[in-house]
């Protein structure tokens, strides 16, 4: 991934924690004629050395052989940069448009599961991880036992040790404290999609 050196963040810990608040991986491997793009939901082990996470068994992924070098993108919030904000547009109006985002790399070998108590344990651990914030969490037992084992049977386990994390935070840190600040005020103003958590994300930057 081409990240900028101000953009660069080599914090592990926040990076770990955008995969658990944004824990929807987009999964890419080379495949036989070309890249394979499987969009899936991974649960993080506590000790954040593993991903895991399950695909329907008619996905072209699941029938993969032998080792997999794959990359999982993790995006976090992301917004449009309006140069109507930066204090610079009266002064001299050499400013332009960006567009502001947070995003995980982790690249790994896969490694395709189809064991039944092994993929009963992912889904109560991924039921659990979305869930558990309900005041009235649904869990996996709330289902018929036979219902659930017929759906486990149509899906295949994945295993993704971590080893390698990049991350990219384009959030407006190669700008003056000033300019932060107006930005900041401008997605908090304008208040769509993912604006407010991106105005945290540019007030906290330095």
């Amino acid at each position: 991934m081409y990240t900028p050196k101000s953009f660069r963040n080599e914090d592990r810990k926040s990076m770990l924690r955008l995969i658990r608040e944004y824990p929807l991986a987009t999964l890419v491997i080379e495949g036989a004629d070309g890249p394979e793009v499987s969009h899936v939901p991974m649960v993080l082990d506590v000790n954040g050395e593993v991903l895991r996470g399950h695909i329907a068994r008619a996905n072209p992924l699941a029938r993969q052989s032998g080792s997999l070098r794959a990359l999982a993108v993790f995006r976090g919030a992301d917004a449009y940069i309006s140069p109507n904000w930066y204090p610079a547009k009266a002064a001299h109006g050499k400013v332009v448009p960006t567009w502001n985002y947070v995003a995980v790399h982790v690249t790994g070998e896969l490694r395709l599961v189809d064991e039944a108590d092994w993929l009963m344990t992912q889904l109560q651990a991924l039921t659990d991880q979305q869930e558990t914030p309900s005041s009235s969490p649904w869990t996996v037992e709330d289902a018929p036992a036979q219902y659930i084992e017929r759906l486990a049977a149509a899906i295949v386990g994945l295993e993704l040790p971590i080893e390698s994390l990049e991350g990219q935070w384009k959030v407006s840190q190669n700008q003056s404290g000033e300019t932060r600040a107006a930005v900041a005020g401008g997605l908090r103003r304008r208040g769509r999609g993912a604006d407010l958590a991106m105005a945290d994300l540019v007030a906290e930057a330095d």
